[in-house]
């Protein structure tokens, strides 16, 4: 149903600091028309009464929000910050942010390097980076998002920035070894935790007011999109529950309280099924834990279904 795609919709806001828009698939017969592709979610056609509707639907995300300024911000270094190294906080100076490399497991640090302005400096990103012109930038994360320290040292870069969810940590720590500034920066899986990390990014890069500027873009995003949503929920909130599937590797897990789909679901005015059922994080999916959750919907990543 419709009003379930906004889940993407924000999904893509957190992860990619960006606006979004949303064409919807036409549903099966019976179901409510798609005649508004592309349309705001509060133009488009919601059904009176979403619990009786059964069966799959789709949306599809088209990314055209932020826009990078026309110029590149002012940097001023060197800059002194601390990084959140999983061995512990330690003090990190950035004299040199003029050949980068951003890895993380969903790509938002390299997106926000490219919304902050400053994507000309990027040398190596990871395989989940989906700015515009990320393309052309060397890949240098593998199978299972595993860091190759040899391919990063062969870009011969001068700042690495992280936030531990790609790892072996003993890549990135041959990269120290070998002289490159690693910076680790916190990255929290909610709304705020997006615009926080804008902030953080550009500090480390010596930005700090276009960080400030992206961070508060995001929020105006965000919040068109609640006002959205809050036009087209049901009066009664739904119960939904985030499925993460890869079957080609068998990989299941259900998102749960602390996991960010519970902040997705609840700015959809549904009810996080999940967390209510006390799965914390993300947990192996089993029949117990489904039976345990009990939905009014189920939902999943399209790619995710149909492996």
């Amino acid at each position: 149903m419709r009003r379930l795609a906004a889940l993407s919709l924000l999904a893509a806001l957190t992860l990619s600091a960006c606006g979004v828009q949303m064409t919807p698939t036409e549903p099966s017969a019976g179901t409510a028309s798609s005649r508004a592709a592309a349309a705001p979610l509060d133009q488009l056609d919601a059904l009176a009464d979403p619990a009786t509707y059964q069966g799959p639907s789709t949306a599809t995300l088209h990314i055209d929000g932020l826009a990078a300024p026309a110029s590149a911000p002012s940097q001023v270094l060197p800059v002194t910050i601390t990084s959140h190294d999983r061995s512990g906080e330690r003090q990190i100076t950035v004299t040199d942010a003029s050949r980068v490399v951003a890895v993380d497991i969903a790509g938002s640090i390299a997106d926000t390097i490219w919304a902050l302005g400053l994507s000309d400096a990027l040398v190596g990103r990871d395989v989940a980076a989906s700015y515009p012109g990320s393309e052309n930038v060397p890949v240098v994360t593998g199978n299972g998002h595993s860091v190759n320290a040899e391919s990063v040292l062969a870009l011969k870069p001068t700042l690495v920035i992280t936030d531990g969810s790609v790892g072996p940590t003993s890549a990135i720590d041959q990269l120290r070894d070998a002289g490159v500034t690693v910076v680790y920066v916190e990255n929290v899986s909610s709304f705020d935790g997006a615009a926080q990390l804008a902030r953080d990014v550009a500090a480390v890069l010596g930005a700090p007011d276009a960080g400030e500027t992206v961070a508060a873009a995001l929020g105006e995003r965000v919040d068109e999109v609640r006002a959205q949503v809050a036009a087209i929920a049901p009066a009664k909130p739904m119960r939904m529950v985030f499925l993460y599937l890869r079957g080609s590797a068998s990989v299941y897990y259900v998102f749960g309280e602390e996991s960010g789909a519970d902040q997705l679901i609840e700015a959809l005015g549904g009810v996080d099924a999940a967390g209510e059922a006390g799965i914390k994080g993300s947990q192996p999916l089993t029949d117990e834990a489904m039976l345990s959750t009990d939905p009014d919907v189920i939902l999943v990543m399209t790619d995710g279904l149909a492996s």
